[in-house]
């Protein structure tokens, strides 16, 4: 369970920080409070929620509580303090997080999932989502950004398209 979730969220860590950077590069008057809709956090919001959901897959799966967002903070220094928290985390403290039932709230929804359920089916899950949607936002407004700088790994050719 150690591998398959502070992997990950570190992972997940490394392309919010990515990605914020490429915001914060842009040359787009308001990236940072830019939506998709109306309805939907910003940029910045998103960002944060990832690297919660960074905190929120691996802690309760060693029996620790998630701290409350420091919104006093920069998103950068939220990033820095997760990576931290998540360097923290030895494989040993994982024994038994696959079977330990997690109870959460996903919304205003009262859930209850073993270990593995809840990583796999709620927690990276909710990371991607919002790294998806700051992804998607940045894209929408302008910003030159692809698949690698999404995931870290994928490779094109300087204004290669698919179209």
């Amino acid at each position: 369970m150690y591998q398959r979730a502070v992997q990950v969220a570190l992972n997940g860590l490394t392309r919010a920080e990515h990605l914020a950077r490429v915001a914060q590069t842009s040359e787009i008057s308001g990236i940072w409070s830019a939506t998709l809709a109306d309805d939907m956090f910003p940029l910045e919001t998103q960002l944060r929620i990832a690297v919660g959901f960074t905190l929120r897959a691996c802690l309760p799966l060693v029996g620790e509580s998630v701290p409350a967002p420091d919104e006093s903070i920069t998103l950068f220094q939220a990033v820095n303090n997760a990576r931290k928290t998540l360097n923290a985390l030895s494989p040993e403290m994982f024994a038994g997080a696959a079977d330990r039932q997690i109870a959460h709230k996903a919304g205003f929804a009262d859930v209850s999932q073993t270990g593995v359920e809840y990583l796999d089916q709620f927690a990276i899950p909710n990371m991607w989502f919002h790294l998806s949607a700051a992804y998607m936002i940045l894209r929408s407004h302008g910003v030159a950004v692809g698949k690698a700088d999404f995931d870290g790994v994928h490779g094109y050719p300087a204004g290669f398209s698919w179209v």
